[in-house]
């Protein structure tokens, strides 16, 4: 196992033993909301908004977020590091600056709202660590399925490492497909977020099946399944933001995969703007460059000026 970088004092058995335990909890926790049952730890039940609540994704999401936080601060109380979440980005960021955190935590305790509505199943929770803008370590959580998949990005001397687990600790690899040509690589979609543009640019890629996942976590985790081999994000002004791509990001690289903006440039995090936006593409990771080259020179025709 890589020697993940860390912040001081904070060594890798004790927080990856730390991760696990919040992670189930979480699972539990969202398992309940979303079956209507009573949440344990002590978290209250979903009231509907027309008795006075704010409905069960509101519930799960407020519950989960404060257990994860919570239970990093509580375990190691003296690590530098800061915790920033969706529910709690509004307060504390301020556009155009990024948090004064070297190290920093990015959650979403739940990608996937739609799903978690509908029942599907496709939701996600997300965390990863943060150095300096960039993963270091990403956990994502399929609490339906029970799969953790964790990974830990690692450096020039030590390679990195990602597996997935289930409850009982019992551990297996990434197992990506053995398509390289583009006619042959299966796409991982949305259901919900889906526009002319990117239809014009998946016609433009020609590429072979497409499946419809919920949850970005829950999309990455088909091509480490090998299931599928890419996925492709595309917005500007109303894009994904930074909880939804770091902990998929880092659990994707650290396995080998490849995650970038079609021109090969790295996502970055906490830069002052939350948002993920431009063309950006995930892979197992063979035929990474020439997809970023057709789709960069797909969207040039397409979209002339969009930053991809």
């Amino acid at each position: 196992m890589p020697a993940a970088s860390l912040p001081t004092g904070v060594a890798l058995e004790p927080l990856l033993a730390e991760l696990r335990r919040l992670s189930w909890g979480a699972a539990d926790i969202l398992l309940a909301y979303g079956r209507g049952e009573q949440p344990p730890y002590g978290f209250p039940p979903a009231l509907s908004v027309d008795h006075g609540g704010e409905g069960p994704v509101s519930a799960a999401d407020l519950a989960v977020n404060q257990w994860l936080l919570e239970g990093l601060a509580q375990a190691f109380p003296e690590a530098g590091w800061t915790l920033l979440s969706e529910e709690t980005a509004k307060q504390q960021l301020t556009p155009g600056q990024p948090l004064d955190a070297e190290w920093l935590w990015i959650l979403d305790p739940l990608d996937g709202t739609k799903d978690f509505l509908q029942g599907t199943g496709e939701y996600a929770v997300h965390l990863a660590l943060v150095h300096r803008g960039e993963p270091v370590l990403g956990v994502v959580l399929l609490p339906v399925p029970e799969e953790l998949w964790i990974g830990l990005l690692g450096t020039a001397e030590s390679p990195g490492r990602a597996w997935c687990e289930d409850r009982s600790g019992a551990q297996r690899p990434p197992r990506f497909s053995t398509r390289q040509e583009l006619g042959e690589l299966v796409l991982v979609a949305s259901r919900n977020h889906r526009d002319q543009r990117l239809e014009q640019l998946l016609a433009a890629l020609d590429l072979g099946d497409t499946k419809a996942i919920g949850s970005v976590g829950g999309k990455v985790a088909t091509i480490l399944r090998g299931e599928t081999d890419l996925y492709i994000s595309l917005s500007g002004s109303s894009a994904p933001k930074d909880w939804d791509m770091a902990a998929p990001e880092a659990v994707l690289r650290a396995a080998g995969g490849c995650f970038s903006h079609a021109d090969g440039r790295p996502l970055t995090y906490n830069d002052g703007d939350v948002r993920q936006a431009g063309c950006l593409i995930a892979s197992h990771g063979p035929s990474h460059r020439p997809l970023c080259e057709r789709a960069a020179a797909a969207m040039a025709v397409i979209d002339p000026g969009f930053a991809v």
